[in-house]
């Protein structure tokens, strides 16, 4: 974790929180700091090629499109394979499907699964709840379109990180209100999920990177219309109904302002009734979970994240 803090460090970038949002997306991502840490040991940052990708539009807008991942040698024609709906983090503000490219294309790969990987529009240019509107919308598309592709749309699980993480549980919340198929599963990771400026993690992790509790209230301004905007269930979900959503795997990282979100998180669904399993890895940062290729607590994360989804995958249909 160090080794990519280091290099992220060596290139250059900027604190986000004193940018303008069109300045902080032209900063260098952590996920770029994870490829500089892979280059000075010698590994190939290529993508790996045993997946493949293709974008396609499920709205009018530009940034309305989706990322479908797909193992290459999957048969045409062969037994559908289970699909995933997976959000990207960057606070509704910065960072789009390129900057988290490696867990949906690890997890294509090792669940022999479509991924789509959403793009939605950013704040500021829409504030919320677009990012969430996009979100519920591009999961009705992918139970429309999934069979199209090879996938099979009562076998489908929602993952996201950060504020990825918090469109995951979202997302299920509304299919849940609106009589579509529920996810088999939740992978919520780090997710943006309490209001309160007041949590352990805000303070103990204040000076964190490449997440510093002096962002949040940043990505807020921009993505919040007004302040009252934080304490909508669906940005503060330990306030939202939990009942009745599918078993959830809530992954957290010891040195990050948001591992209290994903701790009472879990603490909200398990009173709300839900199976939730919560781990927070120690020794490891928030976005570590795309590095697993170079942090072994990612390595540790995804291979739960992949373990959980392949239980849930196998498991026999239920009726909701």
């Amino acid at each position: 974790m160090q080794s990519v803090l280091d290099a992220l460090a060596s290139l250059g970038g900027k604190p986000i929180e004193t940018l303008t949002p069109a300045e902080a997306r032209m900063q260098p991502s952590a996920a770029d700091g994870a490829k500089a840490a892979m280059q000075k040991k010698g590994m190939s940052t290529a993508p790996d090629p045993s997946v493949t990708t293709r974008d396609l539009p499920y709205g009018s807008d530009p940034k309305q499109f989706a990322r479908i991942y797909k193992p290459a040698r999957a048969p045409a024609g062969g037994k559908p394979m289970p699909v995933i709906v997976y959000y990207h983090g960057g606070g509704w503000v910065i960072a789009d499907v390129d900057t988290y490219d490696a867990a949906p294309r690890a997890m294509a790969k090792a669940l022999n699964a479509i991924v789509v990987s959403v793009e939605y529009r950013h704040a500021p240019e829409f504030k919320f709840p677009a990012q969430h509107d996009d979100a519920a919308a591009a999961y009705r598309w992918t139970l429309q379109n999934a069979a199209s592709w090879g996938g099979d749309p009562a076998q489908i699980a929602t993952v996201g990180e950060s504020a990825g993480g918090n469109l995951a549980v979202a997302t299920a919340i509304y299919a849940r209100d609106n009589g579509l198929t529920v996810p088999r599963h939740i992978v919520s990771v780090y997710p943006i999920a309490n209001s309160s400026m007041t949590l352990p993690s805000r303070r103990d992790s204040a000076n964190a990177k490449p997440l510093n509790t002096a962002m949040l209230p940043w990505f807020g301004y921009y993505y919040q219309t007004s302040k009252a905007d934080a304490q909508d269930p669906r940005l503060n979900l330990v306030a939202a109904n939990l009942r009745g959503l599918p078993p959830t795997t809530i992954i957290n990282a010891q040195i990050d302002p948001l591992r209290s979100d994903g701790e009472t998180l879990a603490a909200a669904m398990r009173a709300a009734g839900d199976k939730v399993e919560q781990k927070t890895f120690p020794g490891v940062t928030h976005e570590f979970f795309g590095m697993a290729k170079v942090v072994n607590g990612a390595k540790q994360a995804n291979d739960l994240a992949v373990a959980r989804l392949k239980t849930a995958f196998e498991a026999p249909a239920t009726r909701r």
